[in-house]
């Protein structure tokens, strides 16, 4: 069997565009990755808030060249898991979105199962599922897209390793993940990997079949990759803070002479 070798995949050290603090971001190597092994013809993501995966998928679907067609589904209202938001969220996606990506990706404001009337059967080849995430919801989820993926079907859950409050996705990961070849990350609140068409992409089954012992080795591998994402917004949004802190003590000091 030939391992995966990741030097074959350069698109795994692409630094993204869009970037947001939060447990996603640090999956972001591997979501570029997924588009370089998958190849989708159709990608849908159910559940995308700020745009942190789904601008991820869209940066390597356009910096591969893949002919795909991407499509974003969410009321952007938000939920008891994310809070209640504003119409300020998609409006500061589609200001990054739209003159990138809108060639080639919708952005489609509604319900999961109202946009699922919008696919046939049989046509998706890589599902992001990140909604709402009770077992109850995202089992729902997957039951009702499952029928809209093709015979390569992927699909792939955030928060599989969130066992908090009422999050249920690692539940049904449990149930799910002995069906068919799988892979998982626990960093990042945990991503699971799950091929669930008869016909998997020749592409990611290196990963799929990988010997148990190397494991270890691939989850440090894309763990260290989004831990380094997550470092330079740490970073930068210290030196940002540092530097409203530095003006503000260069206002107060004008202050300070000015009543002398």
């Amino acid at each position: 069997m030939t391992l995966w070798n990741p030097l074959e995949h350069p698109i795994v050290l692409s630094y993204p565009q869009r970037v947001q603090a939060g447990a996603w971001v640090e999956h972001v190597p591997f979501a570029m990755l997924a588009i370089d092994l998958v190849r989708p013809r159709v990608l849908v993501e159910l559940g995308t808030h700020w745009g942190v995966s789904y601008c991820a998928f869209c940066q390597a679907v356009q910096q591969l060249g893949v002919e795909a067609s991407c499509y974003a589904v969410d009321t952007w209202e938000g939920d008891p898991h994310t809070g209640v938001y504003g119409p300020e969220v998609l409006a500061d996606l589609r200001a990054h979105h739209d003159p990138r990506y809108a060639g080639f990706s919708r952005l489609l404001r509604e319900t999961f199962d109202a946009a699922a009337a919008h696919f046939a059967d049989g046509s998706i080849d890589l599902l992001h599922i990140d909604g709402y995430h009770t077992y109850d919801a995202v089992r729902h989820d997957y039951e009702t897209w499952q029928p809209k993926l093709s015979a390569r079907g992927v699909v792939l859950f955030h928060d599989i390793n969130v066992r908090e409050y009422d999050f249920g996705v690692w539940r049904f990961w449990q149930e799910l993940k002995p069906q068919y070849p799988h892979l998982e990350f626990h960093h990042g609140s945990g991503l699971g990997v799950v091929a669930v068409g008869a016909e998997p992409p020749g592409g990611l089954r290196s990963l799929l079949e990988m010997p148990p012992h190397h494991l270890p080795a691939l989850r440090a591998f894309f763990s260290a990759l989004g831990r380094r994402i997550s470092l330079n917004i740490e970073r930068d949004a210290t030196r940002s803070q540092l530097v409203a802190l530095l003006e503000r003590q260069a206002e107060f000091k004008r202050l300070v002479a000015g009543w002398e």
